[in-house]
């Protein structure tokens, strides 16, 4: 059974730092793209950035380029996002979804429909 699952959000002051997880079972995590959306309150939900497995490159949106980063714990089966330098528009809930890379462009990273499993969320709110 495949599952994701969204941890480390919360309340954080503008400036702060916030690392998120999202812990993987039921796949082969290397076969795998991990995609970071999140939406915040009125508005669609947006691409964060991905991880391909299949060769390490990563992407991001410019919204959160330089401040965010995705990195990968294999033995843990688990993808950070790596939050620095936080500002109140990045209030959200932050998602992470699989895709299983049978067809992958660059774009499909920030394309929620393309991925084939996604997690519950985590509430990421910053503010003074």
């Amino acid at each position: 059974q495949v599952q994701l699952v969204e941890s480390g959000g919360g309340l954080v002051q503008p400036g702060g730092s916030l690392r998120l997880s999202c812990s993987v079972s039921g796949f082969r995590l290397d076969l795998y793209a991990i995609g970071w959306f999140r939406q915040a309150p009125g508005k669609e939900r947006e691409g964060v950035g991905c991880i391909n497995h299949s060769d390490g490159s990563t992407y991001y949106a410019d919204s959160v380029k330089g401040r965010f980063t995705i990195s990968t714990d294999n033995a843990k089966k688990a993808v950070f996002l790596e939050m620095n330098n936080l500002k109140p528009e990045d209030t959200a809930v932050y998602y992470c979804a699989a895709d299983a890379l049978l067809l992958w462009y660059s774009s499909t990273c920030f394309t929620w429909d393309e991925y084939d499993h996604y997690g519950q969320g985590t509430q990421v709110t910053v503010s003074s």
